[in-house]
């Protein structure tokens, strides 16, 4: 599993001046260990929790996400839109994915709360409830980057 660390030097690392998409194959990478950690904790309820698990996947989770849908909006997005000036579909498909954008941020604040809970220990939380919530959450951030590494990422002047 990716280290709290090693996602904080990866949005460190987050160009500011160009896209790159070195980058964001490395933080859909990132996204996806920790989907993979997501679905271990889901695995493990309501009687195997690893804690420190939680811990870890609750101060990763709303840092990358937010990073990487800031770089997605503040450089791909609009890279894309000059590209493909009038091509209706992908400016529709733009608006999509920022509006997935919202729904997994306020998603990803209420898992927090629950995984931090999980996490210290907290036997209110309910386990079905848990495993639902992280469910819903990583299996649409797995459709998000799907999405994008077909379609978006192979768009002209993007593939690499």
């Amino acid at each position: 599993m990716t280290d709290y660390t090693g996602i904080a030097r990866l949005l460190s690392d987050r160009p500011t001046d160009a896209v790159s998409l070195d980058w964001l194959k490395k933080a859909h990478d990132a996204q996806l260990t920790l989907c993979e950690a997501l679905e271990e904790i889901a695995d493990s309820l309501p009687a195997n929790i690893n804690r420190q698990k939680c811990i870890y996947a609750a101060k990763s989770l709303v840092p990358l996400v937010n990073g990487i849908h800031r770089y997605e909006e503040e450089a791909l997005f609009p890279l894309l839109e000059r590209l493909q000036a009038g091509d209706r579909q992908l400016v529709d498909a733009i608006a999509r994915l920022k509006f997935e954008h919202v729904e997994d941020e306020c998603f990803a604040e209420e898992l927090t709360d629950t995984l931090t809970r999980l996490g210290s220990g907290d036997r209110s939380v309910n386990a079905e409830a848990a495993g639902y919530m992280l469910r819903g959450f990583f299996e649409s951030i797995r459709r998000h980057i799907a999405f994008e590494q077909q379609f978006v990422l192979r768009g002209p002047g993007l593939a690499s």
